[in-house]
């Protein structure tokens, strides 16, 4: 099968399933991180992030705070 002619029967698929093959697709992206390297700008980016959270632990929302707050629409 062509790759148009699968992206247009994969378009023509309902919503729902097409997070689950996006979702399936993504998880077998994430089985294998090193096939996806990062570039320096992205490993000097995540160091500085680090860096920043372990400076201060305390600074950051956790993933429930987010949730609550995206949830009310703030």
């Amino acid at each position: 099968m062509k790759q148009e002619a699968l992206v247009a029967e994969i378009l023509a698929l309902p919503v729902a399933d097409r997070v689950r093959l996006v979702e399936a697709v993504w998880d077998s992206i994430s089985a294998v991180p090193e096939a996806l390297p990062l570039t320096d700008w992205q490993r000097q980016e995540l160091d500085r992030r680090l860096a920043e959270l372990e400076s201060d632990p305390d600074a950051g929302a956790s993933l429930e705070e987010v949730f609550a707050r995206i949830r009310r629409g703030k």
